[in-house]
């Protein structure tokens, strides 16, 4: 299947993380239909772009840092991500919604992290709705494969199954369900709308700027995929261009 272009889901200032520029499969698995899978993850949207590179400020999840930070979990709420609308990346229709996930505390510290990660085996074994959390399935006209975007905050869900969607529309808010250690959105191209048999499709995002990890200067892509660790936003012309 050919590659997929799609706008970003989401308005204002992200980090990359997983990228496929790094690595495929880029979550180290092709499980899930994962394998050219990203994770963006929300950082203060400020209009400062003259911020020095070894000042990491720019690049911060969460609102502030305390004890918590670095011997427990966050509540959810004090991370940027949280809330924040989730758009479509493209033109479709909504084949699979699941909503009902809690929504996990952010996991920073490392001592938080231990006993997490000790039960992923688990979450795996228990399905889909306990690793993508959250989640919606939209497939794009002309049978060129199906977006799913996860980690949705609880109740968020804005659109329901075979629901017809625009680029740019509002779909639900970001939020840290399922496979989570902190509020983001997992965005994915696949094959077929069940996830234990899709298989990942690769994709690539149209007008968007970026500010590669360790550089100064922000480049503007027209279509690409972010580097990992990448700083990104949305053009405003993006989410206009239909898929």
């Amino acid at each position: 299947m050919d590659e997929v272009v799609l706008s970003l889901p989401f308005a204002g200032r992200w980090l990359a993380r997983n990228s496929p520029a790094r690595r495929v499969p880029s979550h180290g698995s092709d499980l899930w239909g994962e394998r050219y899978a990203i994770d963006f993850v929300g950082v203060d949207g400020g209009d400062d772009d003259s911020i020095d590179v070894t000042d990491r400020a720019d690049r911060r999840t969460a609102r502030q840092r305390d004890w918590r930070t670095f011997l427990a979990a966050e509540p959810a709420e004090r991370f940027y991500a949280y809330g924040r609308p989730i758009l479509a990346p493209a033109d479709g229709t909504v084949v699979a919604a699941h909503d009902g996930e809690v929504d996990h505390e952010g996991r920073r510290s490392q001592l938080a992290l231990v006993p997490y990660m000790l039960g992923q085996a688990s979450r795996v074994r228990a399905g889909v709705g306990t690793v993508a959390g959250n989640h919606l399935v939209m497939a794009l006209g002309g049978g060129r494969g199906l977006v799913a975007l996860a980690h949705l905050r609880s109740g968020s869900m804005r659109v329901g199954i075979g629901e017809e969607v625009t680029a740019g529309q509002v779909l639900a808010e970001c939020g840290s369900s399922g496979n989570s250690t902190q509020p983001h959105v997992h965005v994915q191209v696949m094959d077929d709308a069940d996830f234990s048999v899709a298989r990942g499709v690769p994709m690539t995002f149209r007008q968007f700027r970026e500010r590669p990890r360790r550089a100064r200067e922000w480049h503007t892509r027209a279509a690409g995929i972010p580097g990992e660790g990448a700083l990104v936003e949305p053009l405003p012309s993006a989410a206009r261009e239909h898929a």
